[in-house]
């Protein structure tokens, strides 16, 4: 279970050129940038959660300060019974984390890329082979994982970054954009991968701007504009909170008086 209460991130407006920044709306205080606002819900094992935001929304500020990248202004993250500003190394065993760059070794094979994050928490021997082995069977990695990483394509890259995520089966698994523009065959991979975790009862959520991949994935849709939740429930209740029949239409209904409130 991930627990987010009350979660807070502020940042300071950078000034450029010796011009004054412009107060937009946006600024709770004069210079100072709200990229989350008051946050909070619970994520529940056994189900897949979806972020969907536009660009720029809050989605990766938040995934950054659930798995501790990024220290909260305000409010804490707690990942089980661990608090995750004060015993981060805890819970961040618990988490299996695909950033929004996926930052593999070049000079590592796939296999090695992998097998290198399991023992850094502490895989080894017969156990760490045969998570490597399923991963790699799961995600269709077989005419790469013995390539170097040099030279991958995008989806490539995004099969070894998301087995080395896993490899060390965390009961929760974080994913920032995982299939943003990745080709068919592997987006297919990643949703059949989605789901095995999701029967294994992990709690998975992954953040996205594509209206099809969290329609056709999740549980649950979670809706951030400007930092703050808009609307929280199924697909369903998404659809009735947007009065609309098609999920982007009722995304468009949500998001977009806020948008022009704070541009306008």
């Amino acid at each position: 279970m991930i627990r987010v209460e009350h979660l807070s991130k502020t940042f300071a407006a950078k000034k450029s050129g010796g011009f004054k920044l412009p107060v937009f709306k946006k600024f709770a205080v004069p210079g100072v940038i709200t990229a989350l606002d008051d946050v909070s819900f619970t994520l529940n094992d056994g189900e897949i959660t979806g972020l969907l935001g536009l660009n720029g929304a809050g989605k990766s500020t938040l995934m950054r300060l659930i798995y501790g990248l990024l220290q909260p202004s305000a409010g804490d993250v707690w990942i089980n019974e661990h608090q995750v500003s004060k015993n981060p190394n805890a819970a961040r065993q618990q988490l299996g984390v695909l950033p929004d760059d996926t930052g593999l070794y070049k000079r590592l094979t796939a296999r090695e890329n992998i097998r290198y994050f399991g023992e850094l928490q502490g895989l080894q021997g017969e156990e760490m082979e045969n998570s490597i082995n399923q991963l790699i069977d799961w995600l269709g990695m077989a005419n790469i994982a013995e390539r170097r990483a040099e030279g991958f394509s995008l989806g490539e890259r995004m099969k070894t970054a998301l087995a080395r995520a896993i490899v060390h089966q965390p009961q929760h698994v974080l994913l920032d954009e995982p299939t943003n523009g990745l080709d068919v065959i592997t987006t297919r991979a990643v949703r059949r991968l989605l789901h095995e975790l999701k029967q294994q009862g992990r709690c998975v959520i992954f953040s996205s701007h594509l209206m099809h991949e969290v329609s056709g994935l999740c549980d649950r849709i979670i809706v951030i504009s400007q930092g703050k939740i808009l609307a929280d429930g199924n697909l369903e209740a998404l659809l009735e909170a947007g009065k609309s029949h098609s999920l982007e239409e009722a995304f468009i209904n949500l998001v977009q008086p806020q948008q022009e409130l704070h541009h306008g």
